[in-house]
């Protein structure tokens, strides 16, 4: 499967992106790589995916592949919760709950 992912993820495509980039993440099918991963995340996120955005919002929060930055962890939140993405908004409303890249703010 990685190699079809690759295959379409170099033609551009967002979704195959975030899968290429999900398997970097978990080493499934390749060997485990964070960084390789983000760049991944990172050009599916870039084209509006809301799974990339919210991971590469974890990734930075946990500093994978990454240096650990709380603040650009919420701002990538913001982008995939604003599409509606569950995940993100429960990791935004965990960064605001403990003031983690944001003013801690229980509202």
């Amino acid at each position: 499967a990685v190699e079809w992912y690759r295959r379409s993820a170099d033609q551009g495509h967002a979704n195959a992106q975030y899968s290429l980039g999900y398997s970097y993440s978990i080493g499934k099918g390749v060997e485990q790589n964070y960084e390789i991963a983000v760049e991944w995340y990172r050009r599916a996120a870039d084209q509006g995916s809301a799974n990339a955005q919210h991971s590469l919002g974890e990734c930075y929060y946990d500093g994978q592949g990454v240096e650990q930055n709380y603040n650009l962890a919420v701002e990538w939140y913001r982008r995939s919760a604003d599409q509606g993405h569950a995940n993100a908004q429960y990791s935004l409303g965990y960064s605001y709950s403990i003031g983690k890249g944001v003013e801690q703010n229980y509202e």
